[in-house]
């Protein structure tokens, strides 16, 4: 007889690697176009030349379907290998790689805001895709600071770093109407994140 998981689990025909990544680059490209609202199991299998039943036989809903699709985002490891052996060097260096991502993140994190509120598995996706990584990365970038004493270990601005600059990120979009750029960012540094960690 079989087991109750066997019997009362639908089979899934497993798709390559490849084509579930053509799939996902369709999930984030529609997101960002249209939003969350528009986005349609019919349209992502459309722009992937998929199937519709393939999509619901691996991803029952569309919430299953974009946490998937942001889980799998490359470019949560962009921040990894920055060490110039000082702060001021790793955060110069962290502003000139999210500078360049800044835009289209911005617009993902506006496609997906609202209905990401309401769903806390899909928060949870966003959180992972746009913020943990690289907020763990500068932290550590932090630590590594105070072990070479460049900041002392009770500089109270230091747990901030991460927020002052994924904050600007955020914000200066709706304050300016303008996605933040390397430049912005490095004056950012440099009047407001260095002075307030004693750094020149």
């Amino acid at each position: 007889m079989a087991s109750p998981t066997t019997a009362d689990t639908p089979r899934r025909s497993k798709i390559s690697a490849e084509r579930q990544q053509e799939i996902f680059d369709a999930v984030l490209a529609l997101l960002t176009e249209g939003g969350y609202e528009a986005l349609t199991f019919e349209g992502v299998a459309a722009r992937a030349r998929a199937s519709r039943s393939t999509l619901y036989r691996q991803w029952k809903s569309k919430p299953q379907l974009v946490a998937a699709a942001l889980r799998r985002c490359d470019r949560r490891m962009a921040l990894d290998g920055i060490d110039t052996g000082t702060l001021v060097g790793d955060l110069r260096e962290t502003a000139s790689v999210v500078g360049r991502m800044c835009h289209s993140d911005t617009t993902l994190l506006y496609a997906l805001g609202h209905a990401a509120l309401n769903d806390p598995s899909l928060l949870q996706a966003l959180h992972d895709a746009l913020f943990s990584r690289e907020v763990s990365v500068i932290a550590a970038m932090v630590r590594r600071a105070v072990e070479r004493g460049e900041i002392p270990a009770d500089c109270a601005a230091a747990e901030f770093v991460p927020a002052q600059l994924f904050g600007v990120m955020r914000v200066r979009p709706l304050l300016d109407g303008e996605p933040v750029d390397r430049d912005y960012l490095l004056r950012f540094l440099d009047a407001s994140v260095f002075p307030a960690l004693g750094l020149s």
